[in-house]
């Protein structure tokens, strides 16, 4: 009776939840906090709510760990009745948790100093995504016959009859032109044989194949500049064609250079210069870069317009642009030259050499051609509309003199400087399409850096200036937001962000930390829609799932790492040409005035990942990355699954594991060679072992020992087939529940899950989503390396062909440590085996770990290993405080 008025019960307490939790929502960081970080999640309830206080509870136990008063009410939010900032900042356990405000519950929230390693990387996977010429992802190359100049003195244009070579199209940035809305008129197009330049190679600006000039160099420089700041955040494990082999070059500098060799071609001689391929013509359907048949003239897919800088307007059909000059694409040439000369040197001294010529050259081009160069329209009237060009001869001004060290440079750029002390847009409550371009003057953070007390106190006030105007605005919703909802609204955060960051970096002051937190949190999903805004990014959560782009749309090719364009004013939305949703709208009850997004492959103008936005993002995640673990470049255990098999590989290292589930007739044997050798190990066990009376002094010698004790399911249970990996045997509610068994029965021990914050799964096997449910509970799953028999000490003869006897398993060990090394490999046997073995390994271990000594192996237990410690869940009352405590209690009785 009493069981049925539980399960009554929890029945109507889950109904409950659901009922109350459908209008209310807490919104998070689902990338991750770093522990000792301004940690904050936002409420929001389009009900009216009273939250005075909050508690944190773990992921997998649901155990509270801390209840929290810092609450801050922030009233009525666009049409949500109740908005709360919860700040946690002071809790700095690390793993995984939840938020419970009420009857209301966060997502899970990550909260460790590695959350953010290997992020900025992650975005280059975009990058390469996005080259044109030869593609890594696709292993083929694109836009072979780039391409024909257009405005040069030969290109003399012609007349046509109106007549499209493509039956649709899109804006710049990808709107759909329906064939009704164009005009039937005569209109002027290129010859028939202009000029051919070769610039293949570049990026694609976008989801489009268009490339430009203003965006690559920004995107240069922002990844130069990420590397600059940052250097030992980067990793190298491509090539640099974008291939997975490594070249001893980290692989932003390899993707940055891929860029400046286009610029190179984009920028011939001193006095030519190409600031773009191809035009909105470009956006007759979703295809493939390598399927790009578009005709523009010359035969289908023969080649692209060049189209050459005149200072001049430029248009080749109806739509023209308000080009006055030169200066803002040779300035950000000339930035992106002197950038590249300074960090490649050391790599390709040749080619840096060029670029400081190239750098003079550009800038002084700049001078002499006073003005801005926007891209040219075709067919639509979307083109990128910039209107300033001194930040950029500021820019390149810095750069230079960080060069030459010649002061004329310096007084230029401080001159440059002086015209526009603040980024326009941050004065203002919207923008047309990239009038304002960069969207942050990393001139004036040069300038605020130099040894020049005047320029310091200056520039450094520009930059505040600038900050604050978004404060004032920030303060107005919960969500500390104060950037304005136009197009590509997510370049303007990460470009406030990194202001921000940069700002406090060089002065120190702190006062704007919460509103760099807050955006950065955003672009991670503490947003009204409570998704993050890089595809694939966290791997957890919420991320663009349908984002607007040929190759997922036609293909299901992964965008990984792409930052879409992000939320747009409403009414910017509507008026949009050919905007669309293919299907109902996931966020439709978060749509506002104020801001709408859709995460819909046909929404252009918020779904879009952008190649420039996605490097300006560079900067600000290697800088979070460093915060959390300096020094550390990137993750280097091996992982099969999801699961890490393997450590460090650079550290003559060697983790050994003991499981045990049923038997351990083996525990004298073994703990007595680990002790003469003086080894820690790891020991992973079922809740069954736990709880059985007769192993209970076993545990604690292991405990007395300090060995590491961890889980290994509760019931044993086998996960998924044997035959067929990704066929499973039990869901996720199973596994968790069989999960919590487990720590339940090591509690009775003093194990807490902060003490192991490692699992192995039952009979070693598992797949990608075991793994993933562990990760989603803050626990890391482990397993054995493959390859060296360590597993097999378990099998019986009856087993036949599966059996290896106790020489085989040894020999093989040593036969795969001389052939290619144990360096990081976890060796794993069995604390006990069934009585039908009676050649038991462990009488051998003693032999094996003196012979893997002498070959130079030092033993680590996985709690301690290299390049492990960053994963683990550490608690004030974990294991290495316990460790410390008692060294500071043995310290005290010395003294």
């Amino acid at each position: 009776m009493t069981k049925r008025i539980v399960l009554v019960f929890l029945s109507f307490f889950c109904i409950s939840m659901f009922t109350y939790g459908i209008d209310a929502w807490i919104r998070i960081n689902q990338l991750g906090y770093l522990p000792t970080a301004q940690k904050k999640a936002v409420f929001i309830s389009e009900t009216p709510q009273t939250i005075q206080q909050f508690s944190i509870h773990d992921a997998l136990t649901n155990k509270e760990l801390a209840i929290f008063n810092t609450v801050t009410s922030r009233g009525e939010f666009l049409n949500y009745k109740s908005s709360y900032i919860l700040d946690f900042s002071a809790f700095h356990l690390q793993g995984a948790f939840y938020i419970q405000a009420g009857l209301f519950y966060s997502p899970t929230i990550f909260i460790n100093k590695n959350v953010y390693l290997g992020s900025a990387d992650f975005l280059l996977n975009y990058m390469r995504e996005q080259r044109g010429g030869y593609n890594p992802v696709l292993e083929t190359t694109c836009h072979q016959f780039d391409g024909y100049e257009v405005y040069g003195p030969e290109a003399k244009p012609i007349e046509t009859r109106g007549k499209s070579t493509v039956s649709s199209g899109k804006s710049s940035t990808g709107s759909t032109i329906r064939t009704s809305e164009r005009k039937n008129r005569s209109e002027t197009a290129e010859p028939a044989k202009p000029k051919f330049v070769d610039v293949r190679g570049g990026w694609h600006d976008a989801s489009d194949y268009l490339q430009y000039g203003t965006t690559s160099a920004n995107a240069v420089f922002q990844m130069l500049f990420a590397f600059q700041m940052n250097p030992t955040a980067f990793a190298d494990k491509h090539d640099a064609a974008g291939r997975n082999e490594s070249n001893n070059i980290p692989d932003i500098l390899d993707e940055a250079k891929w860029g400046l060799d286009w610029l190179m071609k984009m920028y011939p001689t001193k006095d030519t210069l190409y600031f773009q391929i191809a035009d909105d013509r470009d956006h007759a359907s979703f295809r493939l870069p390598s399927e790009d048949k578009v005709n523009y003239g010359w035969g289908d897919g023969t080649g692209r317009p060049v189209y050459l800088a005149t200072g001049k307007s430029q248009g080749l059909f109806t739509y023209k642009n308000r080009t006055t000059g030169i200066s803002s694409i040779a300035g950000k040439y000339s930035s992106a030259f002197a950038l590249g000369a300074n960090l490649l040197e050391k790599y390709y001294p040749a080619f840096a050499d060029s670029l400081i010529i190239k750098a003079l050259d550009a800038y002084q081009y700049g001078k002499e051609n006073p003005g801005v160069c926007q891209t040219a329209p075709g067919k639509s009237p979307y083109f990128y509309e910039e209107e300033n060009w001194v930040d950029d001869m500021e820019l390149a001004a810095t750069q230079l003199y960080r060069l030459t060290y010649k002061s004329n440079y310096l007084k230029e750029a401080a001159d440059f400087g002086r015209m526009e002390p603040v980024t326009p847009w941050m004065c203002s409550d919207t923008a047309r399409h990239y009038q304002w371009y960069p969207f942050i003057n990393l001139g004036h953070y040069m300038l605020a850096n130099v040894e020049n007390p005047r320029y310091q106190k200056e520039f450094q006030e520009n930059l505040r200036n600038g900050i604050e105007r978004i404060n004032l605005r920030a303060s107005e919703n919960p969500f500390n937001m104060g950037v304005p909802f136009i197009w590509c609204s997510n370049n303007l955060v990460a470009a406030l962000a990194t202001q921000c960051r940069l700002y406090r970096s060089i002065t120190n002051d702190s006062t704007y930390q919460d509103m760099e937190n807050s955006l950065v949190d955003w672009l991670f999903g503490c947003n009204p829609w409570g998704t993050g805004m890089i595809v694939g990014l966290p791997k957890t959560g919420d991320t663009p799932s349908d984002p607007h782009s040929a190759l997922w749309h036609n293909k299901q090719i992964p965008i990984s790492g792409g930052l879409v364009d992000g939320p747009v004013n409403k009414n910017i939305y509507g008026g949009l040409l050919g905007v669309h949703l293919s299907k109902p709208d996931a966020y439709e009850r978060f749509q506002s005035d104020w801001a709408v997004y859709h995460d819909d492959y046909a929404d252009y103008s918020t779904n879009e990942p952008t190649m420039d936005g996605t490097a300006s993002l560079t900067y600000l995640l290697s800088a979070k990355q460093q915060d959390g673990v300096p020094e550390k470049t990137s993750d280097k255990n091996v992982y099969t699954c999801g699961g890490i098999t393997r450590t460090d590989t650079s550290k003559k290292q060697i983790s050994l594991v003991f499981t045990g589930h049923e038997f351990a007739d083996g525990y004298k044997t073994i703990q007595k060679t680990l002790k003469k050798l003086n080894i820690k190990a790891s020991f992973f066990f079922t809740g069954d072992f736990y709880r059985n009376k007769r192993f209970a002094s076993i545990i604690k010698g292991l405990q007395k020992d300090n060995h590491y004790l961890g889980a290994h399911s509760d019931k044993h249970l086998l996960y998924c087939s044997w035959q067929k990996r990704d066929s499973m045997f039990v869901n996720k509610s199973q596994f968790l529940n069989d999960l919590r068994g487990n720590y339940k029965a090591m509690e009775k021990f003093g194990i807490e899950k902060n003490q192991a914050p490692f699992f192995l799964p039952s009979y070693e096997w598992y797949n990608d989503s075991i793994s993933q449910w562990c990760n989603e509970t803050g626990l890391q799953l482990v397993n054995f390396t493959p390859g060296t028999l360590s597993n097999a000490d378990y099998t019986i003869p009856e087993m036949r062909s599966g059996y290896y006897s106790s020489i085989e398993i040894f020999n093989k060990i040593v036969q795969v440590e001389s052939k290619d090394g144990l360096n990081g490999n976890i060796l794993l046997f069995h604390i006990g085996t069934d009585k039908r073995r009676q050649d038991k390994f462990y009488t051998r271990l003693y032999s094996l770990l003196i012979q893997l000594s002498k070959s130079g192996y030092d033993f680590v237990d996985l709690y301690n290993s290299t390049d492990m410690a960053d994963k683990v869940t550490i608690s004030l009352h974990g294991k290495n405080q316990n460790e410390k405590d008692k060294k500071e209690k043995k310290q005290k009785r010395k003294n």
